[in-house]
């Protein structure tokens, strides 16, 4: 048979085995290899079924996404699935672990499915920027009705093999020897002596479908903003209803080529390489041992600590939360506790998972009591003194092998690790507020931190279900040393002639979830005000900074806590409201700095906004920060809300134009002045018409 497919008779039945390590990927040989082993069963008149199987982790991961923008040599995946559902001799899929995208495909096209209890089914394209190619979108809603098909197609989530049987995406769910259960469910197959039933044979109930699809298209274009996949793929789904099984089919094959071929698709395809890329960290060795992560310690139970707590047990850590005021910690826990109701109350969390999770936290008001934790994570004020203090405090109190975590978002690990005789163990691990609810955490690696401890790190980030990016010591890191550049930018803005709604407006237009000044308000204004001035303190500024958020700090105008901010807030709501008084305060800003307010164009706000963030994410590539481009934008679209459907700042600005960027920031610099000088490596790239793409191919070459 053709390579990754394995073929074998078990008396009346044919055995095909997916065997295309890692995750069975359904490329052109084993495509080629399905189709010669099915033909092979049809032709042996002794062969009465046939049991379809994978090896290894998994029935399959699906198509291989590296072909993804190739031509695809025949036979095409959709083929394949037509020839198994047309056989003569019924075929089940036996599932294990992984059944995804077209391998769940696969699966829809036999006659018959079982599956054991680590059986996972979906179909994921939407998240790729796709809409499933090989039947998906109309087969998955014959067999399981409209409304399921449309949650699991428009969301790209994947079920469990419980709820798959729930729903009849799976007639039987096996315990023990899924290859013999299968066998064994095929012989009474064979027994029964039926035509194979085709799920393209089957109807959908359409009674109240155009209710379903349009709560379907609110949905998505709350939970998906600004992406089209997720329009095409409920779209395609309706076909399902409105025409003939090949008409759809054909037109879900136009609706997917059209998608594979667009900017968006593009983007989240680079996402996902990227976040299995970041794992590769110069200096440590793919085989590195990491360190045993059995037991867990948070210091602080304030509202960054009780998030980290939270990510910890859902990762099925256990977790101790030091807090030397038992009242603090008491309210901690108690809160902790409130905001797991809070998921069970919306149907995201299960009364035994809320339950299971408590169970895994823990409080401690003395160092003593988290002696023996494999990690503990220091979670409070960003002071350094403080920090410093309870690190010394911690190099005496926790055992050796330990990882000293520091959960900050821009001070020196360095520092804070020369506070230890142990700064090989001392590592920053920066979560983003809410921590149990934001993907990214910014790992930060000192200049002692050894290989294991950063392998350790990056693999908890996965365990825990975050996305651990690696970066080096700076002022505020990536993310934030590129938030600064950004939000210095939208305030001179203001003293230029700008207001806070109209340069919010140009961003979420662009994309994001909010604008920086509403953004602002929501983070805290007095935050960000305590942070400058620590920076101011440590670093004097070289430059003219922006003052007018410090103003409205100073004015007790915190944000969104104390219903007034950049914006106005009513009781209980969230939504920003203009507010003359700031806009007062701006004009008259202008009027002491004597700058003369002019009209300030949307496409000024966006190049002034978005222009310097990439500048400065090819200023932090230049010193050896972040590693790759593709880091900087897993941390921009994570931890900072960058549109998804753009890939990122780095990425954007490769489809952009590296050199439509620095033509844009020489002419900004030259207008504004040093603060906007074009990094040395982005004018390189546009002289020499690179991309920074090439910057990561050529430094992974390195």
């Amino acid at each position: 048979m053709g390579e990754g497919v394995q073929y074998e008779t078990q008396g009346a039945i044919a055995v095909i085995t997916l065997n295309n390590p890692p995750v069975n990927a359904l490329g052109h040989a084993v495509r080629r290899g399905l189709l010669e082993s099915l033909e092979k069963a049809v032709a042996d008149d002794g062969t009465k079924a046939v049991v379809l199987i994978g090896s290894g982790r998994g029935f399959s991961g699906g198509a291989d996404i590296r072909e993804f923008g190739k031509p695809r040599p025949e036979p095409l995946l959709s083929e394949v699935i037509g020839r198994i559902e047309a056989s003569p001799k019924p075929v089940i899929a036996a599932v294990h672990g992984m059944a995804l995208g077209g391998g769940c495909e696969l699966a829809l096209g036999c006659h018959h499915r079982v599956a054991d209890a680590s059986a996972q089914m979906g179909l994921p394209e939407v998240k790729l920027g796709l809409i499933p190619g090989a039947g998906g979108t109309q087969r998955l809603p014959r067999l399981i009705g409209l409304k399921p098909a449309l949650d699991m197609i428009a969301s790209g989530d994947q079920v469990g093999a419980a709820r798959a049987k729930q729903l009849g995406l799976v007639e039987e769910v096996v315990d023990g020897d899924l290859r013999a259960a299968a066998l064994d469910f095929a012989n009474q197959v064979i027994a029964r002596a039926e035509t194979p039933p085709r799920i393209r044979d089957m109807t959908v109930d359409a009674s109240g479908a155009e209710d379903v699809l349009d709560q379907a298209r609110t949905n998505a274009a709350r939970r998906m903003r600004g992406l089209t996949a997720p329009q095409y793929c409920i779209d395609s789904v309706a076909n399902a209803i409105k025409l003939p099984f090949d008409e759809a089919l054909e037109k879900e094959r136009g609706f997917f080529a059209e998608l594979e071929g667009s900017d968006q698709s593009a983007a989240l395809r680079h996402l996902f390489f990227a976040e299995r890329e970041a794992h590769r960290i110069p200096g440590v060795a793919k085989d590195t041992t990491t360190r045993p992560i059995d037991k867990a310690a948070v210091i602080g139970c304030g509202t960054m600590g009780r998030g980290i707590a939270m990510s910890l047990a859902n990762g099925g850590i256990p977790v101790t939360v030091l807090e030397v005021d038992q009242s603090t910690l008491n309210a901690g826990l108690d809160m902790i506790d409130k905001t797991y109701a809070g998921s069970v109350s919306r149907g995201s969390l299960t009364e035994d998972a809320r339950n299971a999770r408590m169970a895994l936290i823990s409080g401690a008001a003395s160092l003593t009591d988290i002696a023996d934790a494999d990690i503990v994570i220091e979670a409070v004020f960003e002071d350094m003194d403080l920090k410093k203090d309870i690190f010394t405090k911690l190099d005496q109190a926790i055992k050796q092998g330990a990882i000293l975590a520091t959960n900050t978002s821009s001070l020196d690990i360095n520092e804070i690790a020369a506070a230890t005789k142990r700064p090989e163990d001392v590592i920053g691990t920066h979560f983003f507020s809410p921590a149990n609810v934001m993907k990214l955490i910014e790992n930060v690696r000192g200049t002692m931190t050894a290989a294991d401890v950063i392998a350790t790190v990056m693999k908890l980030s996965r365990d825990i279900g975050k996305v651990g990016v690696m970066v080096g010591v700076c002022d505020g890191f990536v993310g934030n040393r590129m938030l600064y550049a950004y939000r210095e930018q939208a305030e001179f803005l203001l003293e230029e002639g700008a207001l806070p709604h109209q340069v919010d407006k140009v961003i979420t237009d662009f994309g994001f979830p909010m604008g920086p000044f509403a953004m602002g308000d929501l983070a805290g204004l007095d935050v960000g005000y305590m942070v400058r001035q620590h920076q101011r303190k440590m670093n004097p500024p070289a430059y003219r900074e922006p003052y007018i958020g410090d103003r409205l700090a100073e004015m007790g105008r915190h944000g969104q806590k104390t219903q007034k901010g950049w914006y106005l807030y009513e009781a209980g709501s969230r939504t920003p409201v203009p507010d003359p008084e700031i806009e007062e305060l701006i004009v008259g800003v202008s009027k002491e700095l004597g700058i003369a307010r002019r009209d300030i164009t949307d496409q000024e706000i966006l190049e002034r906004c978005v222009y310097p963030l990439i500048n400065e994410g090819a200023k932090i590539l230049e010193e050896g920060i972040a590693i790759r481009p593709s880091d900087i934008d897993l941390v921009w679209i994570y931890g900072y809300g960058f549109p998804r459907g753009r890939g990122g700042p780095m990425f954007h600005a490769d489809a952009v134009g590296t050199k439509t960027i620095y033509e844009a920031m020489a002419r900004l610099f030259e207008a504004h002045g040093a603060l906007l000088r074009p990094a040395t490596l982005l004018k390189e790239l546009a002289k020499s018409g690179k991309s920074f793409a090439d910057f990561q191919k050529e430094a992974t070459v390195r």
